[in-house]
């Protein structure tokens, strides 16, 4: 028994010594490291030309697409309208972030769907079988997404940057430069996400107000309210078909 540790030491050190020793050779040769050029050459071919240059533009409308998706498309107006949904109900974390982000995404998709058509078959299409050119393309593409943003617009609110921006006064909604309407779009959808959520808060507080004087009169003052009243609106929303009502709402908002 006495030698069995004599053992156990004497191999641990030969292990040691290899590892020592493989390591110290590892060690000794040079280590490659991986390098990454970038460079300007010469090329007497546009092609090369041309695909770096629509790699480039790909790349910023990829960097700016979701930008592009929430400020000038419909996702502002449903993401805030589903968001106070659920707080005037009083679910908290239901339906959570994902879903709602979720649901605005295809809400969103369904909405624009004529829109995005329209810049398909319009600009997008003509322009990758070469029979424009990407400055054509880009302003028949614009087109379309002016007439949506204008038609969901307050003059109102095209007036107020017209007169920050100290630019002439516009005839006419075409000469209204994109720099100014996306602002006032931006704006105007806020305002009207608001008063759908204002219109959707009111039957809801309607109940919380009832089964707090409820509570109140029969000296339950202990039991918080929210939890009395949660399975009633959640029974009028089910009763009334509420998903039902406001999908159609925010969808026909847009006609």
């Amino acid at each position: 028994m006495g030698s069995r540790p004599k053992i156990i030491l004497i191999i641990m050190v030969f292990a040691a010594a290899v590892s020592f020793v493989y390591i110290s050779a590892v060690a000794a040769q040079p280590i490659p490291f991986p390098t990454v050029t970038l460079g300007v050459s010469d090329t007497d071919e546009p092609a090369k030309v041309s695909v770096l240059l629509q790699i480039v533009f790909l790349l910023t409308v990829l960097s700016l697409a979701p930008a592009i998706l929430i400020m000038l498309t419909s996702f502002t107006r449903v993401v805030i309208v589903l968001s106070f949904l659920r707080q005037a109900m009083g679910t908290h974390n239901v339906p959570p972030n994902q879903i709602i982000i979720g649901i605005a995404l295809f809400l969103t998709f369904f909405i624009m769907s004529p829109v995005w058509y329209q810049v398909n078959s319009r600009a997008l299409q003509p322009y990758l079988e070469d029979e424009i050119d990407h400055k054509e393309a880009l302003s028949i593409a614009v087109k379309p997404i002016r007439e949506f943003m204008l038609k969901q617009t307050r003059e109102k609110d095209l007036a107020l940057f017209v007169s920050i921006s100290k630019s002439k006064k516009p005839k006419d909604p075409s000469e209204v430069p994109t720099s100014i309407i996306i602002p006032s779009f931006i704006i105007s959808e806020l305002k009207t996400a608001f008063q759908i959520g204002f219109m959707i808060y009111v039957p809801f507080l309607v109940i919380d107000m009832v089964v707090a004087s409820v509570l109140l009169s029969m000296g339950m003052m202990m039991l918080p309210p929210i939890m009395v009243s949660l399975p009633f609106k959640l029974m009028l929303f089910v009763l009334v078909d509420g998903w039902y009502l406001i999908m159609g709402s925010i969808v026909k908002s847009f006609a």
